[in-house]
């Protein structure tokens, strides 16, 4: 008889109630004695919500400072990411690989025996654990080239995880009688299908989102009082010493998660798929297919009709006074950024966070204005867009690293103990556009001319690696 270990056995019981996320461990509990009683199949589905937050907590914080959107301002968090040097021996790589495949197993175990035991199991709940397997494979194929998807399994490649997701996301639909749910799934199967490069079902599933549910926002959700803390909040916001911090030029997006009065109490969910990710998914097909006029309409639409429609909130942001390994960080509003040594001064990116409440963006947020679309007369320009709204509108949500082509290797770990994984896969994939020793992070601060400077401008590098594999998956 084998004991569900804790790794496995996690239930949020309190969810279905009052949103709250509980741990419940218990090592007298055997599959035996727990698949096949009255509602298994709900709790182990809150069980893998409870290890969604716990997986976003991992890949969303390491991926952010990976990539050019934000660099570690203090000793508290792993310290080489942002060179970048991805090693396989970090721990944080195996951490995270082990969070993506915990996400995984639960999934597969969840509707393979748990649910098919359960006479309580719904098929809302058997959609929903087919929905949070394909996004498990969505994860592992946006992070790594390829992972094994059991103990001591193959490597599996990320077009055939991706492949797999949509499997998952299809099973989903058909179960799922929820119309907004049904639209989740949807829009995931879009994401899907653009990792994949498949331009034609792109446009055709994510145009449905545009449709249909245009503002969709699904959240993973964070209770500090019960369960689980958002770790991005408290890098970003609620820790005293502000871990991380934003590039400048994205210092006004900054803090997507924030909170008001008691921290723990105050926690603020990440969004995994939001409408938005439908409008960017058609526009770069149109960009793909040389439709520049179409591209220029799809994208401001998502700013009039989604990303400006998005809430706000005014928060008293004055702890945030960037402390930590670099001194010289602009803090007043009147200094203006150049995004690298060839572009103009621009005003409105830095927030003087002591001059009173700023305005923080809770779902999304971009510097890019119709005119600025209307401006843009050649289909690079136009790639240039894109790629800064992708990388503003997901904005601590995780993405960037992706969108920039680098990927963590399999964990050290994977390699001693499973004879199917290459020395290859252990290293990870990161492009020679990619600058090293902190150069994606880098900027100059002339104090007297109030003006900021960053060393690299990563979005005119992807315009320019726009044919490269790995980016921009549609424009090929």
């Amino acid at each position: 008889m084998k004991n569900i270990s804790a790794i496995f056995y996690v239930a949020a019981v309190a969810l279905m109630a009052s949103c709250q996320l509980k741990d419940v461990e218990n090592p007298n509990i055997t599959d035996k004695s727990f698949v096949g009683t009255t509602q298994s199949s709900s709790i182990w589905l809150n069980g893998m919500y409870r290890q969604l937050a716990l997986t976003l907590n991992e890949v969303v914080s390491f991926t952010e400072i990976t990539s050019d959107n934000y660099y570690n301002n203090s000793s508290l968090s792993n310290k080489v990411f942002d060179i970048p040097t991805i090693l396989f021996s970090d721990l944080d790589v195996d951490n995270m690989q082990r969070a993506v495949g915990r996400l995984y197993q639960m999934a597969e175990y969840g509707i393979n025996q748990v649910a098919p035991a359960d006479v309580t199991a719904t098929n809302d709940i058997k959609a929903e654990m087919n929905f949070l397997g394909g996004y498990a494979c969505i994860l592992a194929s946006e992070l790594y080239k390829g992972l094994p998807l059991e103990a001591n399994g193959p490597v599996v490649s990320s077009g055939d995880i991706l492949r797999k997701a949509i499997a998952y996301f299809d099973k989903a639909i058909s179960l799922q009688l929820d119309p907004n749910k049904k639209n989740n799934y949807t829009l995931a199967k879009a994401r899907a299908y653009y990792n994949l490069g498949d331009r034609t079902n792109a446009q055709a599933t994510a145009q449905t989102i545009i449709t249909t549910a245009p503002t969709l926002v699904l959240n993973a959700v964070y209770d500090g009082i019960n369960g689980v803390s958002n770790t991005m909040q408290s890098n970003t916001f609620s820790s005293s010493t502000n871990t991380f911090a934003p590039l400048p030029r994205l210092d006004f997006l900054d803090p997507k998660y924030y909170h008001v009065g008691n921290a723990s109490a105050d926690q603020k969910p990440i969004a995994i798929l939001k409408g938005e990710e439908a409008f960017l998914i058609v526009a770069e097909a149109q960009l793909g297919s040389n439709l520049l006029t179409d591209a220029r309409t799809t994208l401001k639409q998502l700013i009039t009709n989604v990303v400006n429609v998005r809430p706000t909130a005014s928060v008293n942001a004055a702890t945030q006074q960037r402390k930590g390994n670099r001194s010289d960080y602009p803090l007043l509003a009147t200094v203006q950024v150049k995004f690298d040594a060839a572009s103009p001064a621009r005003p409105g990116f830095i927030l003087d966070r002591q001059a009173g409440n700023i305005t923080v963006k809770r779902v999304s947020g971009t510097s890019v204005r119709t005119a600025d679309i209307d401006a843009a007369g050649t289909k690079d320009e136009l790639v240039y867009l894109l790629c800064l709204m992708r990388q503003e509108i997901f904005m601590s949500e995780g993405r960037r690293m992706t969108d920039l082509g680098i990927r963590f290797p399999i964990s050290q770990v994977e390699k001693q103990n499973n004879p199917n994984v290459t020395d290859a896969q252990t290293i990870a994939t990161i492009p020679a556009y990619i600058p090293g020793q902190l150069g994606m992070d880098d900027f100059t601060y002339d104090r007297t001319a109030s003006i900021v400077t960053m060393k690299h401008d990563m979005n005119k590098v992807l315009v320019q690696q726009q044919a490269t594999a790995g980016v921009l998956p549609l424009l090929k």
